[in-house]
């Protein structure tokens, strides 16, 4: 995910932590400006809905505005694709477990 708090506060003319604190209070939101500056400073491992819900009233916008998703990118993968596309390469689609083939079991341990 994406966490867009600063472009989206940049659209109400907000653009330092404290003026973000001040819009947060008016809609009755009161974190500490260690929480603001930390929301402000990178993406939230965790959001409350509550407090997204109150982050959304302050900068009158939507849930959509402050999170974008992004597509998750494996190491290797990207390549992966982009070399079998152009090596004419056909996906053999997702692999299968074989079964085992049943034979005799072993209640004890070979000698």
């Amino acid at each position: 995910m994406k966490w867009n708090l600063r472009w989206v506060a940049a659209r109400q003319d907000i653009w330092r932590p404290t003026d973000l604190l001040a819009a947060f209070r008016r809609v009755g939101f009161n974190p500490s400006l260690s929480k603001v500056s930390a929301l402000w400073g990178g993406t939230p491992v965790t959001v409350r809905l509550e407090d997204l819900d109150l982050i959304c009233q302050a900068l009158r916008c939507t849930v959509a505005d402050l999170l974008e998703a992004e597509p998750a990118v494996t190491a290797g993968v990207e390549e992966a694709e982009t070399q079998r596309a152009a090596g004419g390469e056909r996906d053999p689609g997702p692999v299968r477990p074989v079964p085992r083939r049943e034979g005799p079991r072993r209640l004890h341990p070979p000698n």
